[in-house]
């Protein structure tokens, strides 16, 4: 479960870190309290609880399986039809409780949390409304990053704890789940291929090649019985829980894995990479950029704004390239003769792989120490950095941040796929580290989970605010030296030009009727990075519309944001203030724009 996730309905989940010692000026605080605050927050917290009381896998990743909820441990989510009904009706009733509360009752604070949960369940609730579908932005139920034959595994072996009998006993139970959970896919998917909602052929490809690889092993050796057998082992926690955990996965997972391989070889093939080629494609993408951005540009102006930024970008990149001897060829074309370059790659072996993730964590201690240079009080919250998991790395995004628990007992993770070493050119993996780390998604996040502020509106997610944050803390960890010679600038601005790429590609391949192939050359053309990562990414596109947007569209509006604040104060201006606006949460765009522009001339 991952930062793009969200918190709508049981089967969504909800984004939640944990921060220790650290809880700054609360949000709603009580001595600006009004009349309505308490029974806001009240029908907030039931409505969280209701959320986390049917939805097992987000309540582990909390860390409130516990206590009263020890029973959820073993459990996993309803992917049935009548789950989503239910989830839908919840969320509905949800948007009708809070519209009843008049907002002239509420404070300040209280008036924008009711704006922003309300923005978050009515966006939340688009595709199964208005289309019968799980999301606007996930729109298949089966693909290579989606479905319980992927998310499952991995979230049994990162995100289950292990520090006792009973839970291995439910870590049995969440297997026996497993089983239940593929079929239930496989019945949704069976169902929305009738109605046209298949993704594309090679998505269905990359599908069958990655749960082949999950039913190849032994039950014995497979992945699931031996992370619940050395987990054990490690805890002094007598049994033969891999044994138990084999004869599972043999009895009930892998039949239930083939029903749906057999069923995944049987879809409709089609080679159209975008939503335009799906029933009623285009409205379904138009809602997807809407829910991605949380703007209401168009496709056509995104794609517009993408190559402009392109152009400007690529201009600066040309002067760091031709200093660099790099005179010849596109842009990209220069870039990947540097990515080529000996100096710049780590050996593709064990060794290699472990070296980068070293000098990885060097860069997090690295920018820890400059942060108070931009933040008041800077989260210190622990960052664990990883490989991906060798059995997802096929379909799995580049890079990404994991939450932590909310009780403090699993730390928040920064993954990056090494299934190829030579796709991290030494010079790219500084941005990286911002971005996903510090002063990046971990910081942001930090900072959130320390609110006090009701939970329902503490874990709310908005991808653009919060991928426009890691990319602009990529720009703030410029200004802080953080990129130690031109070519990791280079590094940082090809990190910029790949997300204004993105907005090009994007819309190209969902409005614009781009191919796959035709992506994938675009790519490589424009940013400069090898074919195999440049055709992941597109691949990713092709199957979670709009998200690519949100990065540089949240980049364009936090500078934004920062340029009007700067406007207002003139010299009063100060950036570890303007960044204290995080306090206020996540919020949609325009309303980060709104409050910066409130903070500022309240400073005048």
């Amino acid at each position: 479960m991952d930062r793009r996730r969200f918190l709508v309905s049981s089967s969504t989940a909800m984004a939640a870190i944990s921060v220790s010692g650290f809880m700054p000026t609360a949000l709603g605080a009580a001595g600006d309290a009004a009349p309505g605050d308490a029974a806001m927050n009240a029908l907030f917290d039931k409505i969280f609880n209701a959320n986390i009381d049917d939805s097992p896998e987000n309540a582990t990743q909390l860390g409130l399986d516990n206590g009263a909820r020890a029973a959820l441990k073993g459990k996993l989510n309803d992917r049935s039809a009548a789950g989503r009904d239910a989830d839908l009706a919840r969320a509905k009733q949800a948007i009708a409780d809070i519209t009843a509360i008049d907002p002239a009752t509420l404070s300040k604070d209280g008036k924008l949390n009711r704006e922003v949960v309300l923005y978050s369940l009515n966006s939340g609730i688009t595709g199964p409304l208005k289309y019968n579908i799980g999301s606007v932005q996930r729109p298949y139920r089966i693909f290579q990053q989606g479905g319980a034959y992927f998310s499952i595994p991995d979230f049994l072996s990162s995100s289950h704890t292990i520090r006792n009998a009973a839970d291995c006993d439910a870590y049995l139970s969440r297997l026996e789940a497993f089983g239940t959970a593929l079929d239930q896919d496989s019945a949704m998917q069976r169902a929305e291929a009738a109605r046209g909602y298949v993704a594309p052929d090679f998505s269905l490809d990359l599908t069958l090649g990655q749960m082949a690889k999950l039913r190849s092993a032994a039950p014995e050796v497979s992945s699931m019985a031996t992370s619940l057998a050395t987990r054990a082992k490690a805890a002094g926690i007598d049994g033969d829980w891999g044994t138990r955990a084999a004869k599972i996965i043999a009895d009930t997972v892998y039949p239930a894995l083939e029903r749906q391989i057999a069923l995944v070889k049987g879809l409709p093939r089609r080679a159209e990479a975008g939503l335009w080629a799906l029933p009623k494609g285009d409205a379904i993408y138009a809602d997807a950029l809407k829910a991605a951005t949380t703007t209401n540009f168009t496709p056509d102006e995104v794609h517009q704004l993408g190559r402009q930024q392109v152009a400007e970008i690529s201009a600066e990149l040309d002067k760091i390239l031709r200093a660099q001897g790099l005179t010849q060829g596109s842009v990209g074309a220069r870039l990947t003769a540097l990515n080529q370059r000996p100096e710049q790659l780590y050996a593709n072996t064990a060794e290699g792989r472990a070296e980068l993730i070293a000098g990885l964590n060097e860069g997090v201690k690295a920018m820890r120490a400059k942060l108070p240079q931009a933040f008041i009080n800077p989260p210190q919250a622990p960052l664990e950095i990883r490989a991906v998991p060798v059995e997802i790395q096929d379909g799995a995004s580049n890079g990404y941040y994991r939450l932590a628990s909310l009780d403090g007992s699993r730390p928040a993770i920064y993954f990056i796929n090494l299934k190829d070493v030579g796709d991290w050119p030494k010079y790219t993996l500084p941005s990286l580290t911002y971005h996903e780390g510090v002063p990046g998604h971990h910081t942001q996040l930090a900072t959130v989970a320390g609110l006090k502020t009701p939970l329902l509106r503490r874990f709310s997610f908005f991808g653009a605010y919060s991928e426009g944050w890691a990319l602009y803390a990529e720009q703030v960890a410029d200004e802080l030296g953080g990129y130690a010679s031109p070519v990791e600038r280079a590094g940082y601005l090809q990190s910029f030009l790949f997300r204004a790429a993105r907005l090009v590609a994007d819309t190209g391949l969902h409005a614009k009727r781009w191919t796959r192939e035709q992506a994938t050359d675009y790519f490589v053309e424009t940013v400069g990075f090898a074919r195999p990562r440049s055709l992941r990414e597109i691949e990713r596109y092709c199957t979670q519309a709009g998200q690519a947007c949100s990065y540089k569209m949240g980049h364009i509006s936090w500078l934004r944001a920062r340029d009007n604040a700067k406007r207002i104060l003139g010299d009063k201006f100060d950036l570890r203030q303007f960044h204290e606006v995080l306090r206020d949460g996540a919020v949609p765009l325009t309303i980060l724009e709104r409050l910066v522009e409130e903070r500022a001339r309240a400073a005048v």
